[in-house]
């Protein structure tokens, strides 16, 4: 339920399907649903009740727009606010699981030809908070880094959150930052002096 965990993961065309399936055997031998003080555990429940009944309809509604299932997909036998690891495919840019913000154990994949295509989809949302993506290319670091419409981008790093670092968004992300120097801004204001005349 971190604000900055990966709701959207966009794979490139020739390794998707391998990446599906690889994702797939990981999510369901890895994870562990379950009382987090308990040592093995990794996944724990979700906030509220509105918020599993939130988790739960974005994927209903995103399953009935065309998306499909590969794993989990409802509440967990566990009962209470525990719901499944999920992992959607075949997922448009239209769809709820892509544009709102889950908060809760559920990946959207879509797959992706090109450079252009992928920041395309990326941009095609709402939100703005934090974007990642991994390259050993330096020019395009830089060049996707720049068109990425996020107030964060982590680049081959998914722990992005350090206290000197800006943190915030854009879009319906939000506005302002919070950390660094940027951060005081909002406990500040700005007096304008304009000052003329003087000989």
């Amino acid at each position: 339920q971190a604000c900055i965990s990966a709701n959207r993961v966009l794979v490139e065309d020739s390794v998707y399907e391998t990446f599906v399936k690889t994702l797939t055997t990981e999510v369901a031998e890895r994870l562990v649903v379950g009382d987090g003080s308990h040592p093995q555990v990794n996944i724990g429940p979700l906030i509220n009740v509105a918020q599993l009944k939130r988790v739960e309809r974005i994927v209903e509604a995103s399953v009935a727009a065309g998306a499909r299932v590969v794993l989990g997909g409802k509440r967990h036998s566990l009962g209470g606010l525990f719901f499944q690891p999920t992992i959607l495919v075949d997922v448009k840019e239209d769809m709820p699981c892509f544009q709102q913000e889950i908060f809760g154990p559920v990946i959207a994949l879509r797959r992706f030809q090109s450079e252009d295509e992928a920041v395309a989809i990326a941009n095609a949302s709402e939100c703005g908070l934090a974007s990642y993506f991994y390259s050993q290319d330096v020019s395009q670091v830089w060049r996707v880094a720049r068109r990425l419409e996020c107030g964060i981008v982590g680049i081959n790093e998914g722990l992005v959150s350090a206290a000197e670092g800006a943190f915030g968004g854009i879009k319906k992300s939000g506005i302002g930052r919070e950390g660094s120097r940027h951060g005081i801004d909002d406990y500040t204001y700005i007096k304008y002096i304009c000052l003329g005349g003087i000989n």
